[in-house]
Formats: structure tokens, sequence, C-alpha cells
């Protein structure tokens, strides 16, 4: 019995051979290949657009990359641009964009043999509607770059309209006959030959207002266009408003025209570019009569500088604030308002050449209802030193009304004492500057930590400072501690503050000086530096997050580039806010009204 063949399931490959006389049937590898092929379509297909394109997907990037690498392995490999960030236009009145999305930056690829680059992303810087100002300083053929000023054009309620109503600004003086000249008042003659024969007012000690304005008129880089302004004025008569309802008015009506203000702004476009950051006004009157702590009848002028909105606004008054931020002290009006550097030149020159035969003078009157003022003690040593000139103004002496005979005074001391008012400052440090005078102070908050902006930090170059405390204890005599002063150093120390003179006068509003810079010059210069370093630190995030309003003084002091603040050898005249116009309801309150008692008398420099 023959054995059975099993037949094989598929045919062997011999068989095939055979019957095709040794080659291989064509449409079985046609099919097989086709298989093939189906099979790692559906792979490649399922691994890069299936699974690639899912959300979140943690194999989209592997399969972008792979998809690169098979798209370069099979093209020739271009040269590719640098991907740059795109600008964000920012329309106004937008503060900040908000940052566009993040661009893939492409590395350049330099050899064929080096790895694929990976993409990375970089976060696109904001944009700010003041950037525009801040390249204006970059265009050096534009005088005004970085320094243009935009003023906004307020209802004539807010200035014009105050002044049409001039009797009504004071209620024991009729301010109109201070409102010629363009806020210089009427001139001075020159009778006693103290003066020069032009540029000589009878100004008023409070119109600073008046007198900014139209300083500002004249301004060179003024511009309708405030995208390109360094800075925004506006042209509020704070000090006259606060002045007109001090007296048996309700809060309510005092506060109006602040209040109506910050409506009238919030509203503009101007305002939303930096929230009033950009903005500053003029009050010509100590910050105290703007800071109402409270809402009770009784307290002390309006809340103007307390208003939320315009704590963002930088306040320039004839004295600030030492524990808040947005007020800063520009120097009272003198009687001088030279109209070209030629008269300034040449009252300098007359200054240094004067003889001065008093050692020290005092011009002023007591305040016995003032346990801290040490003025009695002043006035007793000068009448009992040889060489100290006393001009006392509380016996009705009409001397103290003169503003030659009060010039004349300073003009023949080498020292002129200069204590507190009835707040920090007085008209009367200016007056004896302007006379060529050397300042003595006895708190800094008279002049160090006031006028930052027009005298040296370094107070000793142009004044003696000498603590109060120790002449209210009798533990210094005046005489003695000015007599100990080298007259070399007497000599230097006049000479810097006869050359500080520019700084502290306010030109003539009708003309302008050539090549000096007056109180007006410096106090734009500094406001424009503020806001332009508060843009730059804004676009670098560098805002001091750890500032301590309180200490406001402090920062005042520091020098440029310094951010840093500590222990003060100050900090005891400045420890207890409260004592001296801290406290709107109490001591400053008591300081305001006694400067509206010696306006009453018509006295500016007591």
């Amino acid at each position: 019995m023959s054995a059975m063949r099993r037949r094989p399931v598929l045919p062997t490959h011999q068989d095939d051979m055979e019957k095709v006389g040794g080659k291989p049937p064509q449409s079985r590898l046609c099919f097989l290949a086709t298989l093939c092929a189906m099979f790692w379509v559906l792979i490649f297909y399922f691994h890069f657009f299936v699974i690639a394109n899912e959300p979140g997907s943690a194999g989209a990037d592997t399969a972008a990359g792979a998809a690169a690498s098979i798209a370069r392995a099979e093209l020739p490999l271009p040269e590719p641009e640098r991907v740059s960030d795109p600008a964000v236009p920012l329309p106004p009145p937008a503060l900040v964009s908000e940052p566009p999305p993040t661009t893939a930056t492409v590395a350049k690829v330099e050899d064929e043999e080096k790895p694929t680059a990976v993409a990375h992303q970089e976060a696109a810087p904001r944009d700010y509607a003041f950037q525009r100002a801040l390249k204006t300083a970059e265009n050096k053929s534009d005088p005004c770059g970085g320094r243009y000023i935009y003023v906004h054009e307020l209802p004539p309620r807010f200035n014009d309209d105050m002044l049409r109503e001039c009797e009504r600004l004071s209620l024991w003086t009729n301010m109109c006959k201070f409102m010629s000249n363009e806020g210089l008042g009427p001139p001075l003659g020159n009778e006693e030959g103290v003066f020069s024969n032009t540029g000589w007012y009878a100004t008023n000690q409070f119109m600073v207002d008046v007198i900014f304005r139209n300083r500002m008129k004249q301004y060179e880089c003024l511009t309708k266009d405030s995208s390109i302004a360094a800075a925004v004025f506006v042209p509020f008569y704070a000090g006259f408003d606060v002045a007109r309802y001090l007296w048996g008015h309700n809060i309510s009506t005092r506060d109006a025209a602040s209040l109506d203000l910050i409506d009238w702004l919030r509203k503009r476009p101007e305002w939303n570019v930096m929230g009033g950051r950009d903005h500053f006004l003029v009050g010509g009157r100590i910050a105290w009569d703007f800071r109402r702590l409270t809402d009770e009848e009784s307290g002390w002028g309006n809340k103007l500088l307390f208003m939320p909105a315009a704590k963002n606004m930088s306040m320039l008054v004839v004295e600030s604030s030492p524990w808040n931020a947005n007020d800063f002290a520009i120097p009272y009006p003198t009687y001088f308002h030279p109209a070209k550097d030629a008269d300034v030149l040449l009252w300098q020159d007359r200054m240094r050449s004067l003889e001065r035969p008093w050692l020290f003078s005092f011009a002023g009157a007591p305040r016995p209802d003032d346990p801290k003022s040490i003025r009695s003690q002043l006035i007793d040593q000068c009448r009992t030193s040889s060489v100290c000139k006393l001009l006392e103004c509380d016996l009705g002496e009409s001397k103290c009304h003169s503003p030659s005979a009060i010039m004349n005074m300073f003009q023949n001391s080498l020292f002129c004492l200069q204590p507190q008012g009835d707040s920090y400052t007085r008209r009367s440090a200016f007056d004896s500057m302007l006379a060529g005078c050397i300042p003595v102070f006895f708190h800094p908050g008279s002049a160090y930590v006031q006028y930052t902006w027009h005298l040296p930090k370094n107070y000793t170059r142009y004044s003696v400072f000498i603590p109060e405390d120790g002449v209210r204890k009798g533990n210094v005599s005046i005489e003695d501690r000015l007599k100990s002063i080298h007259p070399d150093m007497v000599k230097k120390m006049r000479e810097e503050v006869i050359s500080l003179i520019p700084r502290v006068i306010y030109a003539d509003p009708r003309s302008k000086l050539e090549t000096l810079k007056d109180a007006f010059d410096v106090s734009v210069e500094a406001i424009i530096n503020k806001v332009t370093q508060l843009r730059r630190d804004i676009i670098e995030d560098h805002e001091d997050k750890d500032f301590v309003e309180e200490n406001s003084w402090k920062y005042d002091l520091l020098e440029e580039g310094q951010r840093t603040i500590g222990p003060h050898e100050w900090d005891p005249f400045f420890s207890k806010p409260k004592d001296k116009g801290g406290d709107s309801t109490n001591p400053s309150t008591n300081a305001a009204k006694n400067s509206w008692k010696n306006e009453q008398r018509d006295v500016d420099f007591v």
C-alpha cells in the first residue's frame, strides 16, 4: 500500500518556480507589496495626524518635530529668516496692552551637520501709550524732544472766573490789585535805591497759581498732541479756590470745585494714559490748606490732596508735607521778576559788592501762643547783641510792611535768621537769599526737606543749621556760633547763595530769561524728570514696591540712583507727624489759621 502525500496548505516556493519556468508569479508579489504599504500608511497616519492633533497630547510636539525632519530630509533646507516679535500698537486711552501671543523663533541653520534647531518662545514686551512720548527724547534734532508739555483747556470756572471775582479771594485783602502785570502786582518804586530800576513788584506771597500759569503760556515746548507730552499741566487755581471758602463755608462748598475738577479730568483720554500720574498742578499755599483729614465742619481747608484720584497727580505748593508723596515745595514768590538775563547778572554783581555791617539780623514777630516757638529767644538774643539788626513786627512798626525796609536790612547783613513761621516755612527765607544774605535755619522742615529741586541737598554750602532745641533751652549763643565760621567760609557760602538767586525767583511772565533757569524752569524740569523716570520704571518693572509714604522726606534727600533709605539724623524732627501739621484737626489747623491772621495784618514775611 503506497503512502499518501500530504497536500501543503500553500504551494511551496519551488512549486511556483516550476509552474512559471523559474520566475515568481507577479500577482502575488504586488498583493504583498500593496498590503505592506497600506500597513505603514495607516501607522504614519495614526501617529502623525490622529495622535499629534489631539489637544494636550504629549506626542504632539514630537510628531511635529518628526514631520519637520521628514520634510527637511526630502527637500533642500532653505536659509530661514529670523522671526521678530511683532509690535502691538496701543490705541489710547488704554494704559497697558495685553501681551500678544508668543511667537516661535526659528534658529538659523548654518551647517547641514548641525542638529535641527529647537523652537523656543519669547514673551513680547508690553506696549504703553506713553512710549511715543519717551521716544521723542531720542530725536536729537528736536530741541523739545522729551520736554513737551500738554496743557488742559479747563472750563473757566476752574481759573479765569476766579480772577474776575478777585475781591472774594481773601476775607481781609482785596487781591484784585495783585492781579496786575500777569500776577506780579503793582511796580515798586526805587526812591531809596534798594532795588533795581526795573523788575520789582509788590507781589503777594500767594500768587504762584497765576504767575506759574502765565509763565507756562511762554513755555517753548507746549504741544497740542498729548501723546508726545512728557507731562500734563492742569491750570486749576487751587490756592485761590481754597482761599475763597475757608471762613464761613461748609465742607461741601470747600470741596466742590476739587471734586468737579477730578470728575472733569477722569473723563479725559489724557487721564487714562497713566491714571493721572503724569499730571501736575499748582496750589500757591501751604499743603495743610489742602489736607483736611475728616469730614467734620470744624476741619480746616479742603481735602483735595487726600482725594484718591488727586493722589496720583503731583501738586506744587509753597510748603509740602514731609509725610506725603504727592506734593512738592516750590519757592514763595519774591519781589524781583527780571525780564532778561542781564537784569539778574547785574543784581548778582551788586549783591557781591555790598558791605555788610551786621553779623546777623531778624525780622518777625514772637509767637507767645506756641510753646515750641523759639522766636522769643531769637529776639532776646538779637536785642542784647551789638552785631544784630532787629526789626520787630508785632509793635505795628510800619517798616515791617515795607519791602524796601526789609530788603535793605537783608542787604546789610551777613546772616539772616529764619526760624519756623506759623508753619515750617516763610517767604522771608527767599527774600533774604535774594539780598545775598546767608540764611540760618533751625528746623530741617523750613528748607532742607522742602525745596530739594531748587536748593543744594548739601545745605552747608549755602546755609547754617542750628537745631532749635539748643536755642529753646538757652544752650546756644547765635552770635558765638556765627562768629566761629571762618571769613573765607562765609565768603564762599555767600557766593553760593548769590549763585542760587536765579533758581529761587520767578521771571516776568511776559518775557523769558535767555540762558538762566528761574524757579519755574527748575520746577518744570523736575516734574518732567519725575514722570520720565516713573514711565521707565513701569516699562522695566522697577517701581519701588517697598516705598513708605511716611518717609517721603527721606526719599527726597536721596542722591540720583539711590533708592534705599535708613535711619537719618533728622528723624527726631519728623518722628511725630501730629506735632506739626500731621493732624489737620489740631496743630496744623492752628498753624494755617495763624498764617491767615498774618495775612490779615498784610505781613508777608513774618
